[in-house]
């Protein structure tokens, strides 16, 4: 009998999660670093508060990536002249740096668990795994089957 699919998705999430960290690391980064990263590249986010909820950590927790980011001089924070409670948030040259190197790293990374998939397969992994997402939302409904 297969394991339960919570317990078999819980461990797959897990080894590429520790997997994709492995490689952030040898490309010089962390999930962190890459998340606020691509955040800064991806949106126009106006407040750190709208950057730690675009990434899905607590404001404390952003600061201290933001700190450590500014004191390995990866970015800089100014205030806004326009609003002086807002913090601009920018990618400095070495920033840029890293954030090319993490980015190959996770396009390669992409390839590495495509590998074997045909363009079928990924479809039906998508549909699969918003059909989860779907089953464990607040609102799903209980089918008795």
């Amino acid at each position: 009998m297969p394991p339960p699919i919570g317990l078999d998705l819980s461990q797959t999430a897990k080894s590429v999660s520790r997997a994709f960290d492995r490689a952030l690391a040898e490309a010089g980064g962390s999930l962190p670093v890459w998340l606020i990263m691509i955040s800064l590249k991806t949106r126009s986010l106006g407040t750190q508060r709208e950057l730690a909820e675009a990434i899905g950590i607590q404001g404390a927790t952003l600061t201290h990536h933001l700190n450590s980011m500014e004191s390995g001089g990866l970015i800089t924070r100014r205030r806004d002249p326009a609003n002086r409670r807002v913090h601009v948030v920018e990618l400095t040259e070495p920033g840029e740096l890293l954030f090319r190197r993490l980015a190959d790293a996770a396009v390669a990374f992409d390839s590495r668990l495509r590998r074997g998939l045909a363009p079928g397969d990924l479809e039906a992994l998508h549909a699969l795994l918003a059909r989860l997402r779907e089953n464990v939302a607040d609102d799903a409904p209980i089918l008795n089957e």
